[in-house]
């Protein structure tokens, strides 16, 4: 079960939470949501240990939200706490 929260309910959240970009480093160099750091999926997939803390909360995004919900089942099968953004950063961009 993928829990997910909205762009708009995220933004209110501020700069505390740890959000991560999956999409290509390109794409991120592009634009991005401000405060969220970019791990690329493939490498979230082959070595999760190196970057995620089980005790933390990662709120996940990729272009539309379909790659972050499928990578939020995943880490969360794995014992992650993985929170798929919505629309991803389309919504974002929509709500900016």
């Amino acid at each position: 079960m993928v829990t997910n929260i909205s762009v708009t309910d995220l933004l209110k959240m501020g700069d505390k939470v740890h959000v991560i970009d999956i999409r290509t480093p390109i794409s991120y160099n592009n634009n991005h949501i401000p405060n969220s750091k970019n791990i690329e999926s493939n490498l979230l997939i082959s070595n999760p240990n190196k970057y995620l803390d089980r005790n933390k909360k990662y709120y996940i995004y990729c272009q539309k939200g379909i790659r972050s919900y499928k990578m939020c089942l995943f880490l969360n099968s794995l014992g992650y706490k993985a929170v798929n953004v919505l629309g991803g950063y389309e919504s974002w961009i929509l709500e900016k």
